[in-house]
Order: C-alpha cells, then structure tokens, then sequence
C-alpha cells in the first residue's frame, strides 16, 4: 500500500534507538525526510547514517534534551514547517506511591506530558494553515491499564491523553489528525532494564525473565520495533484522516479490554 507521503517531512523525537526508530525508519522507507532528536549525539548520527544510506532520504539531526525549554527551541528551530509530528519520551523510573516527590511528578510531567504539548502548541498552526498535518505521540499500554509500579508514568501520559482527545477534535475540521500509540513490551533496551530487574529480583537468569514476561502475553513474544514503526507510518498516511483522537494499544493483547 502506497502511503502517500512521500516528500513530507517528520520530526520525530527519541528516534536514535528502540521505538523512535522504528518509527523514523518506517517513515524513510515511504519516503518522508527526516528531522530526528535524541539526548547521545554518537548513537543519533549513527542511526541517521543508516538511514540515509538505506532510504535515500534527507535526515537531519538535533542532539540534545527535548524535555527542556532550551532542547525545544534547539529542536523546532531545526524542524522548521514539518509535516508530521512524532513525539517521544523513555518513562520515568518505577516505584511505589510512596517513593514520589513533587519534583518527581514534576519530572515525569516535563517529559511525558508538557514536552509532547509544547511541540504540538508550537507545530499545529503550521499544519493547520497548510491543510494537512500528522502528530502521533507514543505513549503507553498503562494509560488502558494502569500499572502499579508505575505511577508517574500512569499520571504523565494520562494527562496528556486527555489533552489530546480535546485537543485532536479541535484540529481536525483543519486536516490535521492526532492519534496515540500505547505500546506494551517491545524488544528495545528498556525490555532488557525491565528483565534485568526481575533476573536479578528473582535470581534467575535473563533468559528465564523474558520467558516469564513473555508467557503473560498472548502473542507469547516481544514486540518489535519495525511492526510499530509501521503502525506509526500508517497513522501518518494520507488513508488515516479520518482516525481522530484515538489510543491504539501494539501490546501483543496483553491489555486484557474488552473495548
């Protein structure tokens, strides 16, 4: 299926590495250039390189925090009028309700909350004014159903949820759709944090941890990072413009809705 967006261009956010990637590569392969962003400057360049050299597509590269105001300005200054938006953030760390500070909520808002708002505030208007325009924010699985040990992320993506389902029917008489995608467990590097904690917890090895997380899904395996970045691609297409404002969970049905 031809996409059709082929000569757009994306800024796509946490994309050196893991789902961002994945993302970044299924959105080359349909032939949209590329403004890609992460914090390490070596692994961003290196992905960028590949990228370049598979697809053919014109990348540039922004190293640096997006969760801070001065990230921002240093990413949107390079992004310029994008076309599509995909914003990204890894999650803040686990723990229990009692753990949490103010500052830690404060944390986890800036980077899973008011950073994704901040570079739709900044980028709607530009696609609105053009008639067209793609932002797909990567949240999480938690958001359908909330996960304990993960509180703040629970609270950060949820509020940012929330701005989207408003936000995305206010921008849609103007050709611009906006839409959520929840992944469950994928083979990224946070797979491998995730099943070094239970190895370690339980003495067992990683092998056993990931056949012990694996066993709870129904898919009975990881997902990976091209399936996603495909799904990504296809709610930037031109045949999703009537997808507004929704959350599709990529968790291999271990989200247990009926709706």
């Amino acid at each position: 299926m031809d996409l059709g967006i082929a000569g757009k261009r994306a800024l796509v956010c946490a994309s050196s590495k893991g789902l961002g990637l994945g993302c970044a590569e299924a959105l080359a392969a349909e032939g949209v250039n590329l403004v890609m962003n992460a914090r390490g400057a070596e692994a961003l360049e290196a992905s960028a390189a590949a990228i370049r050299e598979r697809y053919g597509v014109t990348v540039e590269t922004v190293a640096c925090d997006v969760t801070t105001p001065e990230g921002q300005a240093e990413v949107l200054a390079k992004a310029g009028d994008v076309d599509i938006l995909v914003t990204n953030a890894g999650g803040p760390p686990p723990g229990m309700w009692s753990d949490w500070d103010r500052e830690d909520f404060i944390k986890a808002l800036d980077a899973n909350m008011l950073t994704p708002i901040a570079l739709m505030k900044a980028l709607l208007p530009g696609m609105m004014a053009k008639g067209w325009g793609r932002v797909v924010n990567i949240t999480s699985q938690s958001v359908r159903a909330p996960i304990g040990v993960l509180g703040l992320s629970n609270a950060a993506r949820t509020g940012l949820t929330g701005y989207v389902a408003g936000t995305s029917r206010q921008v849609a008489p103007h050709g611009v759709v906006i839409n959520n995608l929840l992944p469950g467990i994928h083979a990224t590097d946070r797979a491998i944090s995730l099943d070094g904690g239970v190895s370690r917890a339980q003495n067992i090895s990683m092998e056993e941890a990931k056949a012990q997380r694996e066993a709870t899904i129904p898919a009975r395996r990881y997902g990976t990072r091209e399936e996603f970045g495909k799904a990504c691609a296809f709610l930037c297409s031109q045949h999703a413009g009537f997808i507004i404002g929704q959350n599709l969970l990529l968790d291999g049905g271990a989200t247990n809705l009926t709706m």
